[in-house]
């Protein structure tokens, strides 16, 4: 019996060790095709012949064919010539937008924590990604007053926030009334912007003044101005907010937000180029 007991523990032993993790794998297959599919063509510089990414994937051609081409629709992939691919130029768009953002946000951190202590009152960064702004970093406190401050990763419609028209108001005419056009500026509370004609006078105030405001537009009982975060390019790549109760927004912290979205810009390389 002791000999039939010792000879178990190895495999007892053996059976609660941890077990070697799997590579992960998506879900959908056709997700696992399409990034095979950019890995062949990540490792080559020339276009690659269809031919070779078949076998370089194990696809077969035809089916290889038919994502290639799918995502050429996407601009994600290239032809350059017949029967043969490479990445596409969406890919470095992309890369660029999330470039980007991760820089904001590392060259933004330490100035919103220093405003936040000198105001006390939340400090937010924002983006715009289509026809909303998605908040990436905020520094704010318990003893804010605020009733609500939006989580990182929210997101709100251009219109109705301070940064969102920062953004708008670096729209042409024409992209302006698309976004209209598609939204119906639908409003949130009644003092919410839901007129064209009324949004072109107050995105025109912000091209003048430089800053944004959001007037218990998004919230009723929050007030919110912005300036506006340029890269290196003079691009408008963020906004910087502070958020107070509508009773409580001073006047006085205006300068101190546009010298911290100016440090922050300059962090990004905006102003060294005098082209």
């Amino acid at each position: 019996m002791r000999a039939t007991a010792m000879n178990r523990h190895p495999v007892t032993a053996t059976a609660h060790s941890p077990a070697p993790l799997a590579p992960l794998k998506p879900s959908v297959q056709v997700l696992e095709r399409m990034f095979q599919l950019f890995e062949v063509l990540a490792a080559h510089e020339e276009p690659v012949p269809l031919k070779q990414i078949s076998e370089s994937t194990g696809l077969h051609p035809s089916t290889a064919h038919r994502l290639l081409n799918d995502l050429a629709l996407g601009r994600f992939v290239e032809r350059p010539e017949p029967g043969a691919y490479r990445l596409g130029m969406r890919l470095l768009e992309l890369g660029n937008l999330v470039k980007a953002r991760l820089s904001v946000r590392e060259a933004a951190v330490l100035p919103m924590r220093e405003l936040h202590k000198e105001i006390r009152q939340p400090v937010n960064l924002s983006v715009r990604q289509g026809d909303e702004i998605v908040y990436i970093e905020r520094a704010y406190s318990e003893r804010s007053g605020m009733q609500v401050v939006r989580a990182i990763g929210g997101r709100a419609p251009l219109h109705l926030t301070s940064v969102g028209k920062l953004f708008l108001a670096s729209d042409d005419a024409q992209r302006l009334r698309a976004y209209a056009s598609r939204t119906g500026l639908m409003g949130q509370t009644r003092n919410s912007i839901t007129q064209l004609a009324v949004l072109e006078r107050e995105l025109a105030l912000c091209r003048r003044h430089g800053v944004a405001r959001d007037n218990e537009e998004l919230e009723i009982g929050v007030r919110c101005m912005a300036a506006g975060i340029y890269d290196d390019q003079g691009r408008l790549v963020a906004g910087l907010s502070i958020s107070s109760p509508a009773d409580r927004l001073e006047e006085s912290w205006l300068p101190k937000l546009r010298s911290t979205a100016e440090h922050i810009s300059a962090a990004l390389g905006w102003g060294k180029n005098p082209d």
